[in-house]
């Protein structure tokens, strides 16, 4: 099985199928995991304050099933195929008619995309394995950030972890540069965080950007942070600069650099060593 599958006319389209597939169980777990740590929040809350736990149902990833938010319509399996049965409903639910945000198709085909380029750029090796588990991770962590402003530690606490066990026997960098560059991407935003809230009285981020910078960092190598940081920061200020100038976005309202962070991060996976190389001449 191992010879066809090393072909990339097969890899390929089938990374792109399961990627469109996992896509779909992202948008669960994208819309879902906020609303489980908020619940979890407000019961800590409860604990503290001596009263009773609140009667709910079960919320999980797994339960209930997904339905519509206006009507509650439970969607049925053939309404939830990615990207085709949007298409298919015409981007509306089928039994009130109200529109389906275009979100969730747009996560499919990116994780879809994302997956069939990491098998291309990899091959069938044990490095798209373990790229397509990153670029999922951080997919979800983008949509997440821009819609709440958080980046859930169940996420990068795992990740960073993940990270370091690839990097065991130097599958993306040696596990010595794994390690420094988990520490370094922690302490650098952190540095940059207490620096800027000590120069102006504001936050300028959360702990959230240290632990992702720093689960890229043992993924990545600590050789490779300052092409995320670059490629964060480039990104990030275009966009800025075109929500305020173009969609009238109040400076004062903060835009989330994870996003940012998980882009200069994919930049760095599939073109971090080459840019590395021509930096530094043969």
């Amino acid at each position: 099985m191992i010879e066809p599958l090393s072909d990339p006319v097969l890899f390929v389209p089938l990374a792109v199928l399961l990627g469109l597939l996992v896509g779909s169980f992202l948008n669960v777990v994208i819309h879902r995991l906020p609303i489980m740590l908020e619940r979890e929040w407000h019961a800590q809350c409860a604990a503290l304050r001596g009263d009773a736990p609140e009667a709910a149902e079960p919320y999980g990833l797994a339960t209930p099933r997904s339905a519509c938010p206006h009507c509650g319509h439970l969607i049925r399996w053939y309404e939830n195929i990615p990207l085709l049965s949007y298409v298919w409903l015409k981007g509306r639910c089928s039994a009130c008619g109200q529109g389906i945000a275009v979100r969730y198709p747009m996560v499919e085909l990116a994780s879809g995309l994302l997956a069939g380029y990491a098998a291309w750029h990899f091959g069938y090796t044990p490095q798209a394995a373990a790229a397509l588990v990153l670029i999922w991770a951080l997919l979800a962590l983008t949509v997440i950030d821009l819609d709440t402003h958080l980046l859930p530690d169940r996420i990068t606490q795992p990740l960073l972890w993940l990270g370091l066990l690839v990097n065991l026997n130097g599958l993306f960098a040696p596990v010595e540069e794994a390690l420094m560059g988990a520490v370094a991407g922690y302490l650098l935003l952190w540095l940059v965080y207490h620096a800027f809230r000590l120069a102006t009285g504001k936050e300028g981020m959360g702990y959230g950007d240290f632990k992702l910078l720093a689960a890229l960092g043992a993924w990545l190598g600590w050789t490779l942070l300052p092409l995320v940081i670059l490629a964060a920061s480039l990104v990030g200020a275009l966009v800025g600069i075109a929500l305020i100038l173009l969609a009238g976005h109040e400076r004062s309202r903060p835009i989330p650099f994870g996003p940012w962070l998980a882009l200069g991060g994919i930049i760095a996976l599939f073109w971090g060593e080459g840019a590395l190389r021509l930096y530094l001449g043969p």
